[in-house]
């Protein structure tokens, strides 16, 4: 099926990815996470390729945070279990802390994930987050819209939040945030500004009593009332993936919460706006403050990305030869020197 060069054919790979071929969409990952030139090329031809209608409008990616020890793992492994029954496939990118030695992904959170998972409908990617800020890797995205292709669910899991990990938020769907009973860090997350962030809200271990019934109402009582009718109200809801309780609720909860975006036809806008964001982080990083303010600025790149689904990889590929160009057309000068346009701000 695939070429027998170093590099697979991303034209027969993203056949398969589409015909939801397991192995293949393996392999379109490992394209993704490879930073050569050649693999980098043929990995913008596949996210080409991949049925973009599919990409923006269809699917459902859903972001899981929540601070360390909340049962972030256990609690998507009962809800694989819910949508299996319910006949969706799913698939999970669960973002680990990277090895000090290799860099890689630790892996735990996919072997926890895997016990009584083995399902040829379910697909769990481990990605190391490899000392990104806000819980989550720069790959998260590319390889989140090959999973839409294939999938009707796209989980993806941070490592951890803090109080300005929230970046799961700038890429999924529906931001489920995690709380763990008796723990006053969730409290303190959400009164940091962490409220605005997630669309559902769950204390896992309901099975703990009292401290949990606590949690629960800490946290309905920090809830604000929607504006509108138009606003989504955000619910705060009990569970125990432990036991298995509460979990067909909180389901409903994530798919009411895609309902209601596709009621209001904001889905492929916000996926749109999601790529918009992570293309500009990618500037900002490679070229500072300086390099995205030479392209026109945040706000200015921000609308002209919102409204494209092209390639992420061939958008990036576009700007950065756009900036590059505009530099040596003399955007340089004698003003600004190498070193300033790496450093930011």
């Amino acid at each position: 099926m695939l070429t027998s060069s170093r590099f697979p054919d991303p034209d027969s790979l993203a056949a398969a990815v589409v015909d939801k071929d397991r192995p293949a969409l393996a392999r379109a990952l490992n394209l993704l996470d490879d930073k050569r030139p050649e693999a980098r090329r043929r990995a913008a031809r596949l996210l080409r390729l991949l049925p973009q209608g599919r990409l923006y409008q269809s699917g459902h990616l859903i972001g899981l945070t929540g601070p360390p020890g909340a049962g972030k793992s256990s609690l998507t492994a009962a809800l694989i279990t819910v949508w299996r029954r319910r006949g969706l496939r799913v698939a999970v990118l669960a973002v680990d802390p990277s090895s000090p030695i290799s860099g890689g992904a630790l892996l735990g959170d996919r072997l926890r994930m895997l016990s009584g998972q083995v399902d040829s409908q379910v697909f769990i990617r481990s990605l190391a987050c490899r000392g990104e800020f806000g819980g989550l890797s720069a790959e998260v995205w590319p390889m989140s819209l090959v999973m839409l292709a294939a999938f009707d669910i796209v989980l993806v899991e941070t490592v951890g939040v803090g109080q300005k990990e929230i970046d799961v938020s700038k890429l999924t769907d529906t931001t489920v945030f995690v709380a763990q009973p008796a723990s006053g860090d969730s409290i303190q997350f959400l009164k940091a500004g962490i409220m605005e962030v997630p669309h559902l809200l769950v204390v896992n271990k309901a099975d703990l009593g009292s401290t949990a019934r606590k949690t629960l109402a800490e946290l309905r009582a920090t809830l604000k009332p929607a504006g509108n009718d138009n606003d989504w109200q955000v619910p705060a809801l009990s569970a125990s993936a432990a036991r298995g309780t509460g979990i067909d609720e909180l389901a409903d909860g994530i798919e009411a919460h895609r309902a209601w975006l596709l009621q209001r036809e904001q889905l492929g806008s916000r996926r749109r706006r999601f790529q918009a964001e992570w293309l500009l982080k990618r500037l900002d990083e490679e070229f500072g403050r300086f390099g995205v303010e030479a392209l026109g600025g945040f706000p200015t790149l921000l609308a002209e990305l919102s409204g494209s689904e092209d390639s992420p990889f061939e958008l990036y590929d576009q700007l950065q030869q756009r900036f590059l160009s505009n530099w040596q057309g003399g955007l340089g000068g004698s003003r600004f020197g190498a070193k300033d346009v790496g450093d930011g701000e």
